[in-house]
């Protein structure tokens, strides 16, 4: 029976005012649900990108999934990342305190600039880091726009 004690605190996290933000949460999710939200994976890597005078550099974050489930690519000058991270099932039964791993599907999709050289564009995926280098076509210059004053 001691094991099943709850001991009381003070600390901010617990009681009125968590179950209050725990509301508040739950009826700005509703509201503001989108027919896009709906399908939204639990998920997405985080995503560094990088630009020089060269190159465009992207660094993805996806750990846990394999390669054959990563599909990378280009339409229309956005880039275009796609995977599904499964979760692994063993018939045995584990109890669980708790899991904060995420998995399901998802799509990263990043604007890339005119300019760029598909054909050259090299990936590395390694541990779980996928590495794109974007060429940038050296005789691509910055398109200027004549403005009219009245």
């Amino acid at each position: 029976m001691i094991g099943n004690l709850i001991k009381r605190t003070n600390n901010k996290e617990y009681g009125i005012d968590s179950f209050r933000r725990n509301v508040d949460k739950l009826f700005d999710d509703f509201f503001f649900l989108t027919p896009t939200s709906l399908f939204k994976s639990d998920w997405e890597p985080t995503v560094d990108v990088e630009e020089d005078e060269k190159s465009i550099r992207v660094k993805a974050e996806i750990p846990g999934i394999d390669e054959k489930d990563l599909d990378v690519r280009i339409e229309d000058n956005v880039l275009i990342l796609n995977g599904e991270k499964k979760e692994e099932r063993k018939e045995e039964r584990k109890n669980y305190i708790f899991s904060e791993r995420k998995f399901g599907s998802f799509s990263r999709s990043i604007s890339l600039p005119e300019g760029i050289k598909t054909d050259k564009i090299k990936a590395v995926f390694k541990k779980g880091v996928l590495n794109i280098e974007i060429p940038k076509d050296e005789t691509a210059e910055p398109k200027k726009i004549a403005i009219k004053v009245h």
